[in-house]
């Protein structure tokens, strides 16, 4: 049954690689007739460079990325007057988390000028829906999409991230950001998991949740946690 909007909104769905974002993004498309913006999949002119000399090409490779981020996100904003909903995958500050990442010294004191130029969210949401499961739940996930490239992620990096975001979320006051944990939570297969998931959202963006939901973050500096522990 199609959801049928009342109010316009932007959901976004954040969360580390194998988590369930795009899945999730895509199922809201199909049920509740959202308008669906992916991160940009335009090739990385300097990815490969980048796997083979990350101290050398980090700098070019996050630029590129912050470019086409942020001109997907403007082009977006122009048109999400004529979409009751819109759900995107990524927030721009998923770019300075990266860049952190990658760069240091003079580079990343460069990023920062460039990107303070820009404004810090084009598309400013609702609020944010950050999927989050266990290293190692994600690790045996990203084996199982046996994408070469991401074969190689270590633990560690996936650690380091997850604790980049909830920094993040620490600070952040632009919208509420509710957590959802996805390690048992199977809204692919299991219809009645997916329709708790889809009402506790739609709770969320009419400003009704459900009862005894704890506040997100950016409210009481909480966790809003669904689909497990943590």
């Amino acid at each position: 049954m199609r959801y049928m909007a009342t109010v316009r909104g932007l959901i976004v769905i954040e969360g580390l690689i194998g988590v369930g974002k795009t899945t999730l993004c895509r199922i809201l498309e199909r049920e509740w007739g959202a308008r669906l913006v992916l991160e940009p999949a335009e090739d990385n002119p300097f990815l490969a460079e980048f796997y083979a000399d990350p101290q050398r090409f980090a700098f070019p490779a996050q630029m590129f990325y912050l470019a086409n981020r942020y001109a997907q996100q403007l082009q977006a904003r122009q048109t999400s007057l004529f979409h009751p909903l819109t759900v995107c995958d990524y927030l721009m500050a998923k770019d300075g988390i990266f860049a952190e990442m990658t760069l240091g010294g003079h580079e990343l004191t460069l990023y920062r000028r460039f990107a303070g130029l820009l404004d810090e969210e084009p598309l400013r949401p609702d609020f944010v829906v950050f999927l989050d499961s266990d290293t190692e739940v994600i690790r045996s996930r990203i084996a199982r999409r046996g994408i070469s490239a991401e074969q190689v992620i270590p633990a560690a990096y996936l650690d380091d991230l997850r604790a980049r975001y909830y920094t993040l979320w620490e600070r952040w006051d632009l919208c509420p950001v509710h957590v959802v944990r996805t390690d048992t939570l199977d809204y692919v297969s299991d219809l009645g998991a997916r329709a708790q998931l889809l009402q506790m959202i739609s709770g969320w963006l009419e400003g009704k949740p459900a009862p005894g939901s704890p506040p997100p973050y950016g409210a009481s500096r909480q966790r809003t946690l669904f689909g497990g522990q943590g």
